[in-house]
């Protein structure tokens, strides 16, 4: 409170008149090097002396308050006051450092907290409450919600996607720290995050460029002596520090007593004297390896013509490719024969086992089932009386003895008969049933059953 506020009315809370104050030479007694109240014995009121800070007097002491003895004389009183002092909303929140530094290794998994910040208010209660906003920024035309989050309470930062740190290699944004008084105070402070970078790229061959369709060589005379310079392996490493460092070796060689190369700079010289005898086609095979751990390498082919003309390596080199596209063809038809191959056996296959399994499923239905049988009769005949069975009642007797092993049969006439309409041209029916006919017309014929 500044000097000369209110405080309020001691008479009036006392119970003491003004007369009574102004006769008794009412004065205040602090133990305090400051005092920090003046009574006004005109008014009976008491106002501020010297201006109160509540976060000077009392610090983190809640509730602060300080007090004094009022004293009248004549006859002497002592009356003991408490003044209780209320927090105002007249600090902002302070960070205890005014620029704050966090690293981060790329390639990380988002969500991750990164750093933390944090600000204190020495106001209390509800002033003393803060949050934290990160302040609207760009970073590459991207808003810096997209990379960067904070929780509003405690201050923890997260990463919200993966950091390339080929792409970006640190971030600087504002962190705002704000009060929840009325009106609210704040206050900012910078951060800065580091990406640190992580061996995530092969080195890139720069040169001899590998072309898909042509074959590129590097000429050697046959002249050369020690330490000729065929030619550079060049290549570059997008990482930093000891991941960029690369290092060139000689994998493979058609003679690997003809070429060497740095391991530092990527030169190809020979190692001794080229002969006649050397072949014209050379074939070298260079891994390139950069320092990281662990360590990305990447390879390149150099061909090279060991030839004093030009039209000597323009043939060696023309057969090599046409012998190179007449394999790659061949095996690319052989490739897809057999695939056709075996898709038809295995369709042919897949048929046979299908109508295997479609008739043995046919015969069990069949087996199963209780469906009446259905006689056939020849196209050429019908019955007349309508029945479609051709019945024919027979009268026969039956004897047998019990010595005797033969027993006796007689059939009677039919005891109905049908009549069947015959085609003229079904001869051997017609005499199949005529013959049938004469055996039952007869009375007496024995039938002998044994």
């Amino acid at each position: 409170m500044k000097k000369g506020s209110l405080i309020g009315n001691v008479a009036l809370d006392l119970g003491i008149d003004m007369q009574r104050l102004r006769s008794g030479r009412a004065r205040i007694v602090t133990g305090e090097s400051i005092q920090y109240t003046e009574l006004k014995t005109d008014k009976g009121t008491l106002v501020v002396n010297e201006r109160i800070d509540r976060e000077q007097l009392c610090g983190d002491v809640t509730p602060c308050s300080f007090s004094f003895d009022l004293i009248l004389e004549n006859p002497m009183e002592l009356h003991h006051v408490t003044v209780e002092v209320s927090d105002v909303n007249d600090n902002a929140p302070v960070f205890p450092k005014s620029v704050y530094t966090a690293v981060i290794v790329e390639n990380n998994s988002p969500g991750v907290s990164l750093h933390t910040v944090r600000a204190k208010d020495p106001d209390e209660n509800q002033n003393a409450r803060v949050s934290y906003i990160l302040e609207d920024a760009y970073i590459g035309g991207s808003r810096l919600s997209e990379y960067i989050s904070i929780n509003a309470e405690s201050g923890v930062l997260h990463a919200v996607r993966s950091f390339d740190y080929e792409q970006i290699k640190q971030l600087l944004f504002v962190v705002k720290a704000q009060d929840g008084g009325s009106p609210p105070l704040s206050s900012n402070v910078t951060v800065k995050l580091m990406i640190q970078d992580q061996n995530d790229n092969p080195p890139q061959i720069l040169y001899p460029v590998q072309t898909g369709g042509s074959l590129v060589a590097e000429m050697v005379p046959r002249s050369a002596d020690v330490g000729y310079l065929v030619t550079k392996v060049v290549a570059v490493d997008v990482d930093s520090g000891q991941n960029a460092w690369l290092s060139y070796k000689l994998q493979k060689a058609t003679d690997r007593a003809l070429f060497e190369v740095g391991l530092q700079n990527g030169e190809i010289r020979t190692i001794r004297q080229v002969t006649d005898k050397d072949a014209v086609k050379q074939r070298l095979t260079v891994i390139v390896e950069d320092n990281g751990q662990p360590s990305r390498s990447a390879t390149v082919i150099v061909n090279v013509a060991v030839a004093d003309s030009f039209p000597e390596v323009l043939s060696e080199f023309t057969d090599f490719t046409q012998d190179k596209e007449y394999n790659d063809n061949l095996t690319f038809y052989l490739v897809l024969a057999l695939a056709v191959v075996s898709f038809l056996f295995i369709t042919c296959l897949v048929v046979i086992i299908s109508v295997k399994i479609y008739r043995w499923r046919q015969s069990r239905v069949m087996y199963h089932s209780n469906l009446p049988v259905i006689p056939y009769y020849p196209p050429r005949y019908s019955d007349t009386l309508g029945t479609g069975t051709l019945q024919h009642v027979y009268n026969y007797e039956v004897c047998r003895t019990t010595d005797s092993r033969k027993s006796d049969c007689k059939f009677g006439i039919a005891g109905s008969q049908n009549v069947l309409i015959m085609d003229p041209s079904s001869t051997g029916t017609m005499q199949r049933i005529q013959s049938e006919k004469s055996i039952l017309d007869e009375p007496d014929s024995p039938l002998e059953v044994s």
